[in-house]
């Protein structure tokens, strides 16, 4: 009972304790109040953020592991990754972008994409056109398998070929998204008639482009179409002269190079 005047105590009243949660137990106790808001503060671990680009929200993601940094399992290349990162926080961000049959078809388009590839200063590390093979599309679209838009999906991609990049910029991932436009083509004409789809798209499943969504799709893409390509390696040895510059445009081989070595890029 509270007499008035007097200050309540915690202590005299368990159930208000309980309810407040004044009471701390175990490697928590004794911790201020504020700090318990901040989980990664309250046991002990710094927050990073890792540099594989901002999330939607333009915030990058915040990477809490469960055990303390000094015992966690690391192999070579994260280890590698996270030394790039805390070296450099604008580390370039890779992302597959891929031309469509409906555009390819057409040497303008083509051409007209291609060009606003390099207008908004993407990196084009590596390029290459293609014919897919029907199972190959099947893989690559299998998430999508059922739905009633999968097979006439599959039959387009491969009908003829395409263009595939592997580009670079420190927001790769959500700057070549943006600049697709939306997936409905009849959404971008309105909310985006600039962007690619708004400009050039056909129908939703013939929308001229492709982009990975995401780090994880991007690095699983890349490695569809471009298996010869270690991501690893291109961190640790080509990223960082790329970012550094300068850097050159080779038009035959429709890639960018570090000024200096010469010739039309990587094959």
């Amino acid at each position: 009972m509270h007499v008035p005047g007097k200050p309540t105590t915690l202590q005299g009243n368990s159930h208000l304790a309980s309810r407040r949660g004044a009471t701390r137990r175990g490697p928590r106790a004794g911790l201020p109040r504020e700090r318990l808001k901040d989980p990664a503060r309250a046991a002990g671990y710094p927050a990073w953020r890792l540099v594989a680009g901002p999330c939607a929200g333009g915030q990058g993601r915040v990477f809490l592991p469960r055990e303390p940094l000094a015992a966690w399992p690391w192999n070579g290349w994260m280890r590698s990754e996270m030394a790039s990162i805390l070296r450099s926080p604008q580390a370039l961000q890779l992302t597959l972008a891929l031309i469509k049959p409906d555009a390819v078809a057409h040497p303008l388009i083509l051409e007209a994409v291609h060009q606003q590839i390099l207008s908004n200063k993407f990196l084009i590390v590596r390029m290459r056109e293609l014919l897919w093979r029907k199972e190959d599309c099947q893989r690559f679209y299998r998430e999508h398998e059922g739905r009633f838009f999968y097979q006439r999906l599959v039959e387009f991609m491969a009908s003829g070929p395409i263009r595939a990049y592997i580009l670079a910029h420190k927001d790769a991932i959500q700057l070549w998204r943006t600049l697709m436009g939306p997936t409905r083509v009849f959404r971008a004409r309105h909310v985006a008639p600039d962007s690619i789809r708004g400009s050039f798209g056909l129908t939703d499943t013939r929308n001229t482009t492709h982009g990975s969504d995401s780090v994880v799709s991007a690095s699983r893409e890349i490695a569809a179409f471009f298996p010869d390509f270690s991501e690893q390696r291109w961190y640790e040895e080509e990223e960082p002269q790329l970012r550094c510059g300068p850097v050159c445009y080779s038009p035959e081989g429709g890639v960018h190079y570090v000024a200096g070595t010469g010739g039309l890029g990587p094959a």
